[in-house]
């Protein structure tokens, strides 16, 4: 038995940071997730790293993670290595982020994405992150598609239940 579920490949460290439950929001320059709102997410980890390293300063600014701390989650996003499917997430509300955010809602929703420069970007909010029992070996796609997870591999929260 498998459970059917949408998919999106993140770059590490994000695929980390969303499983490890410090990335709370997403963000595309389009509404990629919007129309998955109140649905389950399986988080893909690509074979290639953001290119850019932003998420560090906001980790050790506004977080105020030390580098044994940092390393610490690097190292837990890396433990099923690259190329596979290794959690879940259930998918929120999606919202253009507006210019005219106050300083301090912005700092807000950078410190959720671990990302700077947000404007104009669409956000969505992630909660409920999980890991697989077990990785699962599977392409990556762009955008969103469907995988089929065994449910042997689901955590014991994610256990589908009937509807």
């Amino acid at each position: 038995m498998t459970l059917q579920v949408g998919c999106l490949s993140f770059r590490q460290p994000y695929a980390g940071f969303v499983l490890d439950g410090v990335k709370t929001i997403e963000t595309r320059w389009r509404p990629l997730l919007a129309e998955m709102k109140n649905c389950t997410l399986a988080i893909h980890i690509a074979q290639k790293d953001w290119e850019c390293d932003e998420w560090r300063n906001v980790l050790a600014g506004p977080l105020g993670m030390d580098g044994r701390q940092i390393q610490e989650l690097l190292d837990s996003g890396e433990r099923f290595g690259r190329g596979v499917v290794a959690g879940l997430v259930e998918v929120g509300y999606t919202w253009c982020c507006p210019e005219d955010q106050t300083e301090v809602e912005l700092k807000e929703l950078e410190r959720a994405a671990l990302l700077t420069g947000l404007s104009q970007k669409y956000l969505t909010r992630l909660s409920n992150p999980r890991w697989l029992q077990q990785p699962l070996y599977a392409r990556g796609h762009k955008d969103v598609w469907t995988v089929d997870i065994p449910v042997q591999l689901l955590p014991s929260s994610s256990l589908p239940t009937a509807h």
